[in-house]
């Protein structure tokens, strides 16, 4: 395979995939242009493949916690979905069916035959409209706090109910106000760009139990990524297509291969609920001393769920 050329100017950027891929011992950079769209995705490791679609708002690092151990039984491919990183960021496509068709191309660009598939956050819901798009390409779909949106997303308070909204997310009655705040078109991007620092910070302290997990590099990694009003703006195009992706996920028939689901203290409960009824073979667990971001406040666990379910 090909490798790219590094550019000598990302190079002195310590957040630039050719920097920060030096935490990822035997992995590379790779970079390609399918279905219409250049993307960025690492690979290591040897085995059967396990593609893995990171969240919001983080990158391919997100995967850093885990990426090692999983490459020691698996040909670790982790993506950087449409819109997210170092992949472009076009005016259109961020539908989860067409962003679904992006793996698809990257998956036969490979010459990969069948995958198992990970997300986590968007990147789960991605992965699971990969599964329903592409069932015969899929090996097993592992979703972490993230599954296709439905119905129920249309449910979520304007106003949080008294007593539900402080300074950690209430499980029972969760305000993830940035739902409806992504859904607006140009004014994040005025507020956040080069402010993404203050919200990433007050996310990560809302939604995990612990987040003195996310470390400063971590941190400063996304801050960079999210910095510019472009990379906000094709992020939020993400959460202002969810209501294209419950049209879409009315026609799509159950899932037949094996799904596992892995829910943190927030997530559990709901995933427990609804996915009952899209998936005919679920394997569902609760990492309940978690918040959202699970890699880095629980990756022992979560590995253990994995590596069970893949064997």
């Amino acid at each position: 395979m090909t490798q790219p050329k590094e550019n000598p100017a990302m190079t002195q950027n310590p957040y630039s995939d050719e920097a920060l891929i030096k935490n990822f011992p035997d992995f590379t950079n790779q970079y390609a242009t399918v279905n219409g769209v250049r993307l960025h995705y690492v690979e290591g490791g040897s085995g059967l493949p396990l593609l893995c679609l990171p969240g919001w708002p983080q990158t391919w690092y997100s995967y850093q916690p885990v990426a090692l151990q999983l490459a020691q039984k698996y040909r670790v491919i982790i993506v950087d979905i449409r819109g997210m990183g170092s992949s472009e960021k076009p005016p259109f496509g961020y539908d989860k069916k067409t962003m679904a068709a992006d793996i698809l191309a990257l998956v036969q660009h490979l010459g990969l035959l069948r995958v198992s598939i990970m997300g986590h956050d968007i990147g789960g819901m991605v992965a699971m409209s990969f599964a329903f798009n592409y069932p015969g390409f899929v090996e097993k779909l592992i979703i972490l706090d993230g599954s296709h949106p439905t119905e129920g997303i249309l449910q979520m308070s304007l106003i949080p109910p008294a007593g539900t909204f402080s300074e950690k997310m209430d499980a029972n009655r969760p305000y993830a106000w940035w739902m409806g705040f992504n859904q607006v078109k140009g004014l994040p991007e005025q507020l956040l760009a080069g402010r993404f620092q203050y919200l990433l910070d007050w996310l990560f302290h809302y939604v995990m139990i612990d987040d003195r997990k996310m470390t400063s590099l971590e941190r400063d990694v996304y801050a960079a990524s999210y910095n510019d009003a472009e990379s906000i703006r094709a992020a939020n195009a993400w959460y202002q297509m969810f209501v294209q992706d419950i049209e879409d996920a009315k026609n799509y028939p159950p899932l037949e291969m094996p799904v596992l689901a892995i829910g943190s203290y927030i997530s559990y409960q709901y995933m427990k609920m609804g996915l009952p009824h899209v998936a005919k073979d679920l394997h569902l667990v609760g990492i309940l001393d978690s918040g959202h971001y699970l890699f880095e406040e629980q990756p022992t666990q979560v590995l253990e769920a994995v590596f069970n379910f893949l064997i």
